[in-house]
C-alpha cells in the first residue's frame, strides 16, 4: 500500500510538472538594503512583501534581542495556556490604537486570523458574500464556516448589490474584502461596499494585510484611506510591518467573542514576546516617518510610469503591488529567468493564484530601493520585454 502511494504521489508531481505549474523553493540570504542572494547570486529584490524596510530595520533587530534574553525564544503555549505575555497585550492595544479601533486579538498568522474570523463569526443560515480575487486565506475561511458563500465580481459593485438584494432572507450577511489585493495590486472600493452594507444590513470584513502601513494617515489602511469604519479589520504583520503575526481590531464585543470561540486562536501556539516588542516598535516607526510612505509612493510612481510607456500591460493602482502581465504560463516562467539572468528578481505567478491567461510578474517596491536600483529593474524588463515580443 505504502509503494502505490508514492507511485500516485510521484504521478501527481509529474502531471503538476507537465502544466508548467511545478514549484520550488528558493534559498534567500541578506545583501544590501533592497538586494539579496537568490540561490547565491545577488539580485534587485523586486518581489518582497517588506514594503517600507522594516524587516531588516536594526531597531527592531535591537529591540527583539533585548526582550529574547529576558523571555526565551518560544513562547510555551497558547495565549489561553501558557503563552500570554504583557507584550501580548501591549501590542493588542497598540494596533488598536493604531487603527483607531476599540480592541485587538493577535493571531500567529494573518492566514490564521481570517481563518479564525470568518469561520467563528459566519455559520449554518448566514452567507458570506467574498469577492472574487480574495486572498486564499478567505477563501478558506469561508469554505470552513458552514455559511452559504456567493462570490462576486472584482470590484462590481452592481454584482455585489444584485446578490445582497437576492440575501435578504439569510439570517446575516458579511461581504468580506481584500483592501488592497495581492495579486493585482489595486484598492477595494471601501465606501461603496460600507453603503450597500448599511443599506441591505450586512456585516463588512476587510482584510488589510496590504493597506496596513501603505494607505491612509500614518498607514492606518483602508477604512483610514476612504475615511469610513467597517465592522471587521484583519491584518498581518508580515508585510509592511515587517515581523510576524496576524491581528483583528474591532469593537470589544467582537474581541471577547473571538477570545472564546476562534479555534486558530484558541489552540495555536502563541508568537514569542520578542516579536511581540519588535512589531510595536516597527507601529512606532510607521505612525512618527510619514517620510518612509512618501518616498516609498515616489519610487511607485516613477516606476509605473516607466512600465507604461515601454507599453507593459501594468495593473493596480498607487501601491507597491506592480503586476505585469505577460499571459502565457510559459513565457512568463521564461520571462521571469531572463529578469534574474539580468540581475532582478521578481518571480512569475501562475494559475491557480491567478486566473488562465493572466500570468504575470508580480513586482513589488520597497522604500529600501534607490532610484538606481529602480532604473536597473525598469532597464531589465525594457530588454526582456524587447526580447520576448511582450512590447
Amino acid at each position: 500500500m505504502l509503494r502505490q502511494t508514492h507511485e500516485w504521489l510521484a504521478q501527481e508531481v509529474d502531471t503538476i510538472k507537465d502544466q508548467r505549474l511545478y514549484r520550488q523553493l528558493r534559498t534567500i540570504s541578506p545583501s544590501t538594503l533592497g538586494r539579496s542572494y537568490v540561490d547565491g547570486m545577488e539580485s534587485i529584490m523586486a518581489s518582497s512583501n517588506n514594503y517600507l524596510g522594516l524587516a531588516e530595520d536594526q531597531r527592531l533587530t535591537d529591540e527583539a534581542v533585548k526582550i529574547m534574553k529576558e523571555y526565551g525564544v518560544g513562547s510555551t503555549g497558547s495565549r489561553l495556556t501558557t503563552g500570554n505575555t504583557i507584550w501580548h497585550e501591549k501590542l493588542e492595544k497598540r494596533i488598536a490604537e493604531f487603527k483607531n479601533e476599540e480592541a485587538a486579538l493577535i493571531f500567529s498568522s494573518g492566514y490564521l486570523a481570517n481563518i479564525g474570523v470568518i469561520s467563528s463569526l459566519a455559520g449554518e443560515g448566514d452567507i458570506i458574500l467574498s469577492d472574487q480575487f480574495n486572498h486564499a486565506s478567505i477563501i478558506d475561511g469561508c469554505r470552513l464556516s458552514r455559511a452559504e458563500t456567493s462570490i462576486y465580481g472584482h470590484l462590481n459593485m452592481e454584482d455585489l448589490q444584485e446578490k445582497l438584494i437576492h440575501s435578504q432572507h439569510y439570517k446575516r450577511r458579511f461581504i468580506v474584502t481584500d483592501g488592497v489585493f495581492s495579486m493585482d495590486g489595486d484598492i477595494a472600493p471601501l465606501r461603496e461596499i460600507k453603503a450597500l452594507a448599511e443599506t441591505y444590513n450586512a456585516f463588512v470584513i476587510v482584510d488589510d494585510a496590504h493597506a496596513t502601513g501603505i494607505l491612509g494617515e500614518n498607514g492606518r489602511g483602508t477604512s483610514d484611506h476612504f475615511d469610513v469604519s467597517v465592522d471587521v479589520i484583519v491584518g498581518t504583520f508580515s508585510k509592511s510591518i515587517g515581523t510576524e503575526g496576524g491581528f483583528v481590531t474591532g469593537s470589544r464585543a467582537l474581541i471577547e467573542y473571538l477570545r472564546n470561540r476562534a479555534r486558530p486562536f484558541i489552540f495555536q501556539t502563541a508568537l514569542p514576546p520578542s516579536m511581540m516588542a519588535a512589531t510595536i516598535k516597527a507601529i512606532d516607526i510607521i505612525e512618527t516617518s510619514p517620510q518612509l510612505q512618501d518616498h516609498l509612493q515616489h519610487l511607485i510612481d516613477y516606476t509605473r510610469t516607466e512600465l507604461l510607456n515601454f507599453g507593459f500591460d501594468v495593473r493596480g493602482e498607487r501601491t507597491p503591488i506592480l503586476p505585469v502581465v505577460i499571459g502565457d504560463s510559459k513565457k512568463t516562467m521564461n520571462f521571469s529567468k531572463e529578469l534574474e539572468n539580468n540581475g532582478v528578481f521578481a518571480p512569475a505567478i501562475r494559475p491557480p493564484s491567478v486566473p488562465q491567461g493572466e500570468s504575470r510578474i508580480r513586482m513589488t517596491i520597497m522604500a529600501t530601493h534607490t532610484k538606481e536600483d529602480i532604473q536597473e529593474i525598469c532597464k531589465a524588463f525594457y530588454k526582456v520585454g524587447k526580447k520576448f515580443e511582450v512590447i
